[in-house]
């Protein structure tokens, strides 16, 4: 099994910074790709940002030029900083994982960021 573990949400008002940390531990896998998703009450969870092994990485439309996702791959982990919050950032955010270990996708258990306004 690999666990995730999210920390560094919290509370802030808009136009401020928050940095989320993800690290993955566990035995016997390697990791394909790595993301955020967030999910608001009544929402269905979105994909905020993804990072491949590779390098590539994708960001929602929404966040594009606000947030940014990084890796360090020798200690399994991801990180999203993200700049100049809206309130409509406010949610849940989910640390994804692909991995080579089945059942394959695994979720961290969320930390809650809220911005207000």
């Amino acid at each position: 099994q690999v666990q995730l573990v999210e920390s560094g949400g919290g509370l802030v008002q808009a136009g401020g910074s928050l940095r989320l940390s993800c690290a993955a531990s566990g035995s016997g896998f390697s990791i394909y790709a790595m993301g955020w998703y967030r999910q608001s009450p009544g929402k269905q969870r979105e994909l905020v940002a993804s990072s491949t092994s590779g390098g590539s990485t994708m960001y929602a439309d929404s966040v594009k030029g606000r947030f940014t996702i990084s890796r360090d791959n020798a200690k399994n982990m991801v990180f999203l900083q993200m700049n100049s919050l809206k309130p409509e950032d406010t949610a849940v955010y989910f640390c994804q994982s692909y991995t080579t270990l089945y059942p394959y996708e695994y979720w961290g258990q969320g930390t809650q960021v809220t911005v207000s306004s």
